[in-house]
């Protein structure tokens, strides 16, 4: 039935449900009706009793008194028949019955043990209930039969039951038509999110998707639109970190060829041959850097998806390895070094790249000082590297671990883009805070 529309199968379920409790009604219901008058014929037939044996002693205005007490209880009364069967197996009869149903009572009053009894019998063919009870008459003890057809029972059945059916019936041919309309009612949002999501997977998202529902359909599609929305961000980031990717790459390239050619025609634009080098190899590197974290990224896809290799090291002793090589870099500022002992599982080239990225990006933007601390607060692990350069804005600070953002300074790159998915791949966090003076960037391990 999945391959079926959902307003279909809606529908189909619906009807199925209804069926269902048609066709159980429609077998728990008659045997409900037939115990319930079963139930009601014995005590008419109780009570058809008692005014018999009361009649011996009480005057016939306590026959009367008790029809005007009970009206609706005449004709039932009045259709008991009874016969009394005296202790020396004689018989009195009001109406007459056959031999084989006599036999059938005498052999009742044989096994009878209580005082009143219940019973089901057979009569011409016909289904009887009725009741003998132990009595006594002018000293001698009797027992008295009544009894009551079963036919009348079964037209009260019958009737009340295709009358329910037939309410059943209407009922069931009724709702119908609400199964349609709410079948389309809740089928109808969801095809139009089929639509718009296809129009999203054709890269056509300038529509707005707004249902107008606050149920769960209607979250369903604020998290389409929420979708939506981030599929527009990051394909404007994309295609601006694009362009200015392959300016950035284009400009170290220029400059290599143009200083190469004129090399060869016997020029050194620095001056001389020893200089001039030295600037085709500086931007060789530049250019050998934003390759490498170019492929670098695409490395951290592939292994976000998979298992990585994990061992135990020190990361404080870590962190001093990768200060001892590049503070040499800015020799110019002073470093504070507060680090803990510190031991970690994960894979440590990866947390070597972070560190690296992260002190670089620092001493690009210090001042006078860096400030690097590794501790424990409230049982977690947090490393702080802080500089005192300018403040991040506020809009760029919101996005600035994201790929194909533009840094701070206007900057491209994928240098805190690579530090966070690395982070994320060893179920780390990373934040950056503008403090009174300069940024702090905090790592929880």
């Amino acid at each position: 039935m999945k391959n079926y529309p959902l307003s279909f199968q809606i529908w189909i379920v619906f009807t199925i449900i209804t069926l269902i409790i048609t066709l159980v009604l429609s077998f728990v219901l008659p045997k409900t009706l037939r115990g319930f008058f079963t139930k009601e014929i014995y005590s008419t037939i109780n009570s058809a009793q008692d005014i018999v044996l009361h009649r011996v002693n009480i005057d016939d205005l306590w026959y009367e008194e008790y029809l005007n007490k009970n009206p609706n209880s005449l004709e039932d009364i009045r259709s008991v028949k009874h016969l009394i069967v005296y202790g020396n197996n004689q018989v009195l009869l009001d109406s007459p019955v056959t031999l084989d149903f006599l036999e059938q009572i005498k052999r009742s009053i044989s096994n009878q043990k209580k005082d009143r009894q219940y019973y089901k019998g057979n009569l011409d063919g016909d289904n009887v209930l009725y009741v003998v009870t132990k009595g006594n008459s002018l000293g001698s003890s009797i027992h008295l039969v009544s009894y009551m057809k079963d036919a009348y029972r079964q037209d009260l059945v019958k009737t009340l039951f295709n009358k329910l059916i037939s309410i059943m019936g209407f009922t069931f041919l009724l709702s119908w038509i609400p199964a349609i309309f709410l079948s389309r009612y809740l089928s109808s949002p969801l095809v139009n999110l089929e639509t718009k999501v296809e129009r999203l997977a054709k890269h056509d998202w300038h529509e707005n998707i707004d249902l107008g529902r606050k149920d769960e359909i209607g979250r369903l599609g604020d998290s389409i639109e929420e979708l939506r929305r981030e599929l527009i961000r990051q394909d404007e980031l994309e295609r601006s970190f694009l362009q200015n990717i392959s300016h950035e790459l284009k400009t170290p390239v220029m400059v290599i060829r143009s200083f190469s050619q004129a090399i060869k025609d016997g020029i050194f634009p620095k001056g001389n041959l020893e200089n001039s080098i030295e600037v085709i190899d500086s931007e060789a590197e530049r250019l050998d850097k934003k390759i490498h974290n170019l492929l670098y990224f695409s490395k951290l896809d592939y292994m976000s998806n998979h298992e990585i290799k994990k061992e135990d090291f020190s990361l404080d002793r870590l962190i001093r390895d990768v200060l001892d090589r590049l503070s040499w870099n800015r020799t110019d500022i002073d470093w504070n070094i507060d680090l803990i002992p510190l031991e970690i599982r994960g894979d440590r080239e990866q947390w070597k790249v972070v560190i690296e990225n992260l002190i670089d990006n620092q001493m690009r933007y210090a001042v006078n000082n860096i400030s690097v601390s590794l501790s424990t607060v409230d049982n977690k692990k947090i490393l702080n590297i802080s500089n005192d350069g300018p403040h991040i804005d506020d809009k760029v600070l919101k996005n600035l671990f994201k790929e194909y953002n533009k840094g701070y300074k206007g900057e491209f790159g994928l240098g805190l883009a690579i530090v966070s998915r690395i982070l994320k791949i060893h179920d780390s966090t990373i934040r950056a805070f503008n403090e009174d003076i300069g940024v702090r960037f905090e790592i929880q391990i």
